[in-house]
């Protein structure tokens, strides 16, 4: 009865503290079962598409408009793939395809899956340094990932199809849409954010092991690039659906 609740019926705003992005490169022939048929993998050369791990520290998300106070802090980790949607104007808009998500917070999980279409499920997040090393991990999920925190000028990572940090800014750095697809009533939505002062700062990954993403059984994944961004104002704008026609 409600299910329009989840079409973002209204504008919302945060404050990301941090926001740490891993991006992975895997053949495009790899991806695409991944993703609906109103959508396209957004490619690289013609042969790698993308899938993100975004791990962001969120403050006071709200209504826009709202007093802070009345906003909720949480923890996210969204797994998404770079795609792109041509609209009823024929704009290619790039963005992103959500495929897992998940929070720190039950009542994330429960406002999230009412008012979005990205089924929160909740899990432990651990944040520690030990000798340098910022390690983010989870049991439940089991994930665990390795930065170095004493790197300033970390290189790409050794295998990235990119030839320099500029290059892999300009094809994997923010998205500003997300998608979601209804198949019964071939419709898109779109939702598209809005960002203040977005300066990534490479990361150094010493390690990492993400369970979800094993589970997809991608054979050939290779770490692109890996940011972090710090205390951006961020919001989103109402949803806008799309009838889309093959």
């Amino acid at each position: 009865m409600f299910d329009f609740l989840k079409n973002h019926p209204f504008a919302v705003e945060a404050h990301f503290k941090s926001s740490t992005v891993l991006t992975f490169a895997v053949p495009k022939e790899e991806l695409q079962s991944l993703i609906p048929e109103c959508l396209q993998l957004d490619t690289f050369q013609d042969k790698y598409a993308f899938i993100a791990i975004a791990m962001v520290q969120t403050e006071h998300l709200r209504p826009k408009g709202f007093p802070e106070f009345l906003g909720n802090n949480f923890f996210l980790i969204g797994y998404r793939i770079f795609v792109r949607f041509t609209n009823r104007k024929g704009k290619k808009l790039r963005g992103l395809y959500i495929i897992k998500s998940e929070t720190d917070k039950k009542k994330m999980e429960f406002d999230g899956n009412i008012f979005t279409h990205y089924n929160y499920t909740t899990t432990d997040i651990s944040q520690k340094i030990e000798n340098d090393n910022l390690i983010i991990s989870s049991e439940k999920s089991n994930f665990k990932l390795t930065i170095d925190k004493t790197e300033e000028d970390a290189k790409l990572p050794e295998h990235s199809p990119f030839s320099d940090w500029a290059e892999a800014r300009r094809f994997a750095g923010p998205l500003p849409f997300t998608f979601t697809y209804n198949k019964i009533k071939k419709e898109v939505l779109v939702i598209e954010g809005v960002r203040e002062n977005w300066k990534p700062k490479p990361l150094k990954i010493i390690d990492y092991n993400f369970e979800f993403l094993n589970q997809l059984n991608l054979k050939n994944v290779v770490l692109a690039n890996a940011f972090i961004i710090e205390n951006i104002p961020y919001w989103w704008k109402k949803g806008k659906i799309e009838l889309w026609k093959p």
